[in-house]
């Protein structure tokens, strides 16, 4: 069973009798502080367990990674959903420090845009976009911090189609009191990112049992909706400190919207045109120039 497909923290811990004093550094340091190992480069390990960086990515190898940023990804992946706000605070603080944040922010956001767009699978975003072109009723579900990117979709799906639906809901039985009529016919969009609300997977699974097309956007394959996803859509949202970076997914929300639009582009033309004459006539945006 190679590396991948085992439980990391497992893993290391069956290898831990036989690895050399200095993988025993790196391994129980990773054990006992995964939340501040996993964004750490390997010279900063290596220096804080008291190994050189050569040690530490050799350490990788000897879990069965191929270099030690497959190892960190492993780690992270492992690790994200089970930070609290708190221990988000104290490990960004480790790779981004109190000066050039703005940089720094903004060259990493640039790299996770960088990294969907690689990820991210063309032949599942062409069957999304399939999905909600032809679907009955368009169902959009998102909490927490995914719940911004649910209505920025479901407003712009919302010009485009007649009937989509934002689930937006403060208890479980109000959610499926929303969805209850949803078929074969509709499609549900979820929204989740670590870490990862249980309605939205409760509202995937319902969705997915009563026949329902599901498109699932979310941070990974091992994330909970991705297993009822008819159509996965990968974008990377890593956190920066206690707040969830959503460029990336935003930006694959507006590739879908563009899309969407582009296979119904005649009913835009139409829809749009309405609803300039309609802001023209009740005067719905500031008039650029003109005296206020």
């Amino acid at each position: 069973m190679n590396a991948e497909s085992k439980d990391l923290f497992k893993l290391i811990n069956e290898r831990l009798p036989s690895l050399s004093k200095g993988h025993k550094l790196i391994a129980n340091y990773m054990l006992e502080h995964y939340d501040k190992a996993a964004f750490m480069t390997a010279h900063k390990l290596g220096e804080t367990v008291g190994v050189s960086e050569s040690t530490t990515v050799r350490f990788a190898s000897e879990l069965g990674y191929e270099g030690y940023p497959e190892l960190q990804r492993a780690l992270k992946e492992l690790v994200r959903n089970k930070l609290t706000a708190v221990q988000r605070i104290e490990a960004a603080s480790d790779f981004i420090g109190s000066d050039n944040v703005l940089e720094q922010v903004l060259s990493l956001d640039i790299e996770r845009i960088r990294k969907t767009l690689e990820e991210t699978s063309e032949e599942d975003f062409n069957r999304a976009v399939d999905t909600i072109v032809s679907a009955q009723t368009i169902y959009i579900v998102g909490t927490r911090s995914a719940a911004s990117l649910a209505s920025f979709l479901s407003y712009y799906l919302g010009l485009l189609f007649a009937n989509v639906k934002l689930v937006v809901s403060a208890t479980t039985s109000e959610l499926f009191e929303r969805i209850m009529r949803i078929n074969e016919k509709d499609a549900i969009i979820g929204i989740s990112f670590p870490r990862y609300s249980k309605q939205t997977v409760q509202a995937l699974r319902y969705a997915r049992d009563n026949g329902a097309n599901v498109i699932a956007i979310t941070d990974s394959m091992t994330s909970p909706i991705a297993r009822y996803a008819d159509s996965l859509l990968l974008a990377r949202s890593d956190m920066a400190s206690f707040v969830d970076s959503l460029v990336a997914p935003m930006s694959l929300i507006n590739a879908l919207i563009i899309a969407a639009s582009n296979r119904n582009i005649d009913a835009v033309y139409e829809t749009f045109g309405r609803l300039e004459e309609v802001w023209e006539e009740y005067d719905v945006y500031e008039k650029n120039g003109e005296d206020i």
